[in-house]
């Protein structure tokens, strides 16, 4: 039995519905979706050609071309992608950029294949257009934040409370001068996105209280959409006061531990250590202005130091040498500062687990 074509977008994003994306490599690069897969109708040459010939001849002229150019073993090369696709994804769309003649097409050939698979009305278009709305939705809603200073388990806290939304999750970024991860980070599209599914699936389970981590404006190379920023600089505020021990212990598990284990697992071991040195170094570049270059080179060489005593003996006792001053010397100073323009706003004081106790409540 044939399925219908979808409408019901919400459905889809919470169920992580496959997704089979028949749009051009560049333009799955520059946004899809978490569950989309990659399969292109055309290469971006091929689309290019097309859409030169649409422009100079017309709509008939450039559907003859696209017929020309995927054709033959090309066409069912494509066709058998799909059809494993389609096979592996019973439950799964797909879609184009807005649903039109490159969904028919794609669905036509599939049926001549002997599959029936159905598209998403509207396709990526339409997709888009409702997690953005999603994403001003929710910014209308009750919201909550929660500081602290750098090593506060912020990002921990959001995604251990059932109504938190993980901003730094959802950029692959975690905001700071050290903030990058191994992998690339996403581009602002699939950040929204991101951020948007995670907003449908919280909502699907009746919340409507949200709670983010305070953030600027950018995370990385994406901006904190704007809506959702605007209603943070208005809402109450929760404070982890957890002692400078405990903090530099969560610093030097996600900087230290847990990237170098990353690096050498992504680039294996001798390049992984060389990548993994080369992050910690541009870290402190990024920060050498406001550190004052005489601390800088201080600080720095106690990094390097740090990361050859690591690699020879395992310890990671030396990363304190630099970690420390880093924490108290900069960080601090710099979100206490930050920190006391939101005052007025500040509800609530406590340790880590004092403060998602009370923020869980809320």
């Amino acid at each position: 039995m044939s399925r219908p074509n979808c409408e019901d977008f919400r459905h889809l994003f919470v169920n992580d519905t496959p997704l089979m994306d028949m749009r051009a490599p560049v333009e799955f690069t520059q946004g899809a979706f978490p569950t989309s897969h990659s399969r292109p109708l055309m290469t971006d040459d091929e689309r290019a050609a097309v859409g030169t010939c649409y422009k100079n001849s017309g709509q008939d002229a450039a559907i003859a071309l696209g017929h020309k150019l995927v054709n033959g073993d090309v066409k069912a090369e494509r066709v058998a992608q799909w059809k494993a696709f389609c096979e592996a994804n019973p439950n799964g769309y797909l879609y184009c950029f807005r649903g039109g003649l490159r969904s028919q097409v794609t669905q036509q050939w599939l049926k001549e294949a002997g599959i029936d698979y159905p598209f998403i009305t509207g396709g990526y278009k339409a997709l888009r257009r409702y997690l953005v709305d999603t994403i001003d939705d929710v910014a209308m809603k009750p919201m909550s934040i929660v500081a602290g200073n750098t090593g506060s388990g912020k990002t921990i806290m959001v995604n251990e409370l059932a109504n938190g939304l993980d901003l730094e999750g959802a950029a692959h970024h975690r905001g700071s001068s050290f903030g990058r991860y191994v992998t690339p980070q996403r581009t602002q599209i699939a950040f929204e996105n991101d951020l948007a599914i995670q907003m449908l699936k919280k909502l699907d389970r009746g919340i409507e209280h949200f709670v983010f981590e305070d953030e600027g404006k950018n995370i990385g190379c994406v901006t904190v959409p704007i809506a959702i920023n605007r209603a943070m600089q208005d809402a109450d505020v929760a404070v982890i006061d957890d002692p400078v021990d405990v903090r530099l212990a969560r610093l030097l598990d996600d900087y230290v531990i847990k990237m170098q284990r990353d690096y050498v697992a992504h680039y294996g071991e001798e390049q992984g250590w060389i990548l993994f040195a080369e992050y910690l170094e541009k870290g402190m570049f990024n920060i050498r202005k406001r550190l004052g270059l005489e601390r800088y080179e201080v600080m720095l060489k106690a990094q390097q130091h740090a990361v050859k005593v690591m690699q020879a003996t395992g310890s990671l006792a030396e990363h304190d040498a630099w970690l420390a001053p880093l924490l108290e010397q900069y960080y601090d100073p710099m979100y206490t500062y930050q920190l006391s323009k939101k005052a007025d706003r500040i509800v609530f004081r406590g340790d880590y687990h004092q403060v998602k106790e009370w923020l869980a409540a809320r």
